[in-house]
């Protein structure tokens, strides 16, 4: 019973990490990305986002409650994992091992931006270019918001890889190493666009 419940935790948070929380970090990059056109469609943008109906249901059910279970329980896999990389070397090992720690420091990067942006929106502060702007003006917060931006990426991709293999649609080890170049092309690519878009606040 328990290695039933085990398993079906480890598929729902594969399957969260993908769907909505991957989808919400790509959809998140790409509505940043506008600041790479200015200040005015960056804020438009945004205020799209803002005035989407049903906001404050689909922030609650379909981005906290899915993250936040997938934060508890990503943290209980990285503290009993076992890593062997100092005795094997191969590349998946180091993907794992990878895979834990890009996840904790994607945790600490997501709690400090959503403490710095809708928490302080809460207060009354404008979710703005100029918010954003103001957060990097610290050349140490601009280097913290690009580890976290490729940390969550990284995070993304090689889920999105470990997702495949564990949901059976990768089960060959050539469909598995197609993957694994697909994977690390999204990696490439979302790194490319979270970079640029946290460099246009500068």
């Amino acid at each position: 019973m328990a290695q039933n419940r085990e398993f079906f935790y480890r598929r729902l948070h594969s399957l969260l990490g993908v769907i909505p929380v991957g989808l919400f970090l790509t959809q998140h990059l790409v509505v940043n990305h506008f600041a790479t056109r200015g200040a005015d469609a960056f804020n438009k943008a945004a205020a799209f986002m803002e005035q989407l109906p049903f906001r404050y249901f689909l922030e609650i059910f379909v981005i906290f409650l899915p993250l936040l279970f997938h934060a508890i329980y990503g943290l209980y896999i990285a503290f009993t994992a076992q890593n062997n990389v100092s005795r094997y070397g191969y590349f998946r090992n180091w993907m794992f091992m990878l895979q834990r720690l890009t996840g904790i420091i994607t945790l600490i990067f997501v709690v400090w931006h959503v403490w710095e942006t809708r928490v302080q929106a809460a207060f009354g502060a404008d979710v703005n270019y100029d918010m954003m702007a103001n957060i990097v003006a610290n050349p140490f917060m601009l280097a913290f918001y690009i580890v976290g931006i490729v940390s969550a990426v990284f995070h993304f991709a090689n889920g999105l890889w470990s997702f495949f293999v564990s949901w059976g649609i990768t089960v060959t080890p050539r469909s598995q190493q197609i993957s694994t170049y697909v994977t690390m092309g999204i990696f490439v690519a979302l790194s490319i666009v979270g970079i640029r878009a946290i460099l246009a606040f500068v």
